[in-house]
């Protein structure tokens, strides 16, 4: 899987862009706020769709214009494969292949298999529960179709369930009978998805493990922990239980929608007892565990984004990152950094060609 061309326009800060990229390691250097960034969103977003770091799709179009254009050519499986994804104001986003548009966006997901660390990521242990879960469930969703669309599903039926609560409570009525329609729906499709999420997790804890090893050399000791209500009950049991709970605060308080991901160093939260250094690496080995993870499922070498990744890690874990990159488990790379210097220093002891893009 190699991005071979790039080209933007109106895409965030940029006009109009054409880069021709290598094969091997691509690095995008130069001051804060010139869009080496925005780049790496630009690949990230010919993958996924969408921007990583910003949800409102409109507000990255470039402002003073109406559209945006982010036009990728792929090598991939000894043919290329043309991606564009375009966005014009007022109108739905388009994603095409090869000339041909996609109906549903998620028909694209996992056509394209990516990675990204990024200071962004540190939402993942800073932020609610509803970050954990969405990077479970891209990873998952990456390799697993019917389990996307059971995800699909769960969040429409759940958004039904809630409604139908909050016109309970707003009506002074009750239907136990409408709410069972939705119960049986629920248990169906949320199941089905928590044991997914089971079966993910005893395969990625593992080899998150050994890269988090790795990366600190051994010096820490990590645990990855799945905490979901359906651990230790069944689901139509959870919903007979809350259903006082459900319609006094009229959403869905329980199911797998509230499932989430303990993150713990030596035994303690590591938001809470992690240093910047420590954190940073459980993201990075978290990120690189990813990558193993696709590879393994799919057997393609995703493409790699490492944003910023040096910031706040000293040189022996710089060091430690860039000796798991040097071999041929890993196929293309794109670093952004503001020193020139230091990252071209950093990959000339990788044995790969580069490319190094001054912005």
């Amino acid at each position: 899987m190699i991005l071979k061309s790039l080209s933007l326009v109106n895409y965030k800060n940029f006009d109009a862009q054409n880069f021709e990229f290598d094969s091997k390691i691509n690095c995008f250097v130069g001051p804060n706020g010139i869009g080496k960034t925005n780049i790496l969103d630009a690949i990230y977003h010919l993958s996924y769709g969408k921007s990583y770091f910003n949800p409102v799709a409109s507000q990255n179009i470039k402002h003073d214009t109406d559209f945006f254009v982010v036009d990728g050519k792929y090598d991939k499986d000894d043919r290329e494969e043309h991606i564009i994804v375009s966005l014009k104001r007022g109108q739905s986003k388009l994603i095409k292949r090869n000339g041909k548009t996609y109906e549903r966006f998620s028909d694209h997901i996992g056509f394209i298999p990516l990675v990204i660390i990024s200071p962004a990521d540190r939402d993942l242990i800073v932020e609610g529960s509803d970050v954990r879960r969405k990077f479970m469930d891209s990873v998952i969703s990456l390799n697993d179709r019917g389990y996307l669309n059971n995800l699909i599903g769960y969040n429409k039926v759940l958004s039904q369930r809630n409604a139908l609560l909050k016109y309970f409570a707003l009506n002074n009525t009750f239907d136990q009978d409408s709410l069972d329609v939705y119960n049986e729906q629920l248990i169906s499709l949320g199941e089905p998805i928590y044991k997914k999420r089971m079966a993910f997790l005893k395969k990625f804890v593992p080899i998150f493990k050994k890269r988090y090893e790795v990366i600190s050399n051994k010096n820490e000791l990590v645990e990855l922990t799945y905490k979901s209500d359906l651990n230790t009950n069944a689901f139509s049991a959870l919903l007979d239980k809350n259903l006082k709970k459900d319609r006094t605060l009229q959403y869905s308080s329980v199911g797998i929608h509230k499932d989430d991901l303990q993150f713990e160093i030596e035994g303690f939260p590591i938001k809470k007892f992690g240093s910047q250094g420590q954190q940073k690496s459980f993201l990075v080995a978290l990120k690189l565990a990813q990558f193993d993870f696709i590879k393994e499922e799919n057997g393609i070498h995703p493409i790699l984004l490492l944003d910023d990744v040096f910031d706040k890690l000293d040189e022996q874990r710089v060091a430690q990152i860039i000796t798991l990159v040097d071999d041929e488990n890993f196929g293309q790379l794109f670093i952004s950094d503001t020193h020139a210097e230091r990252t071209e220093n950093a990959i000339k002891s990788v044995h790969q060609t580069y490319k190094m893009f001054q912005l």
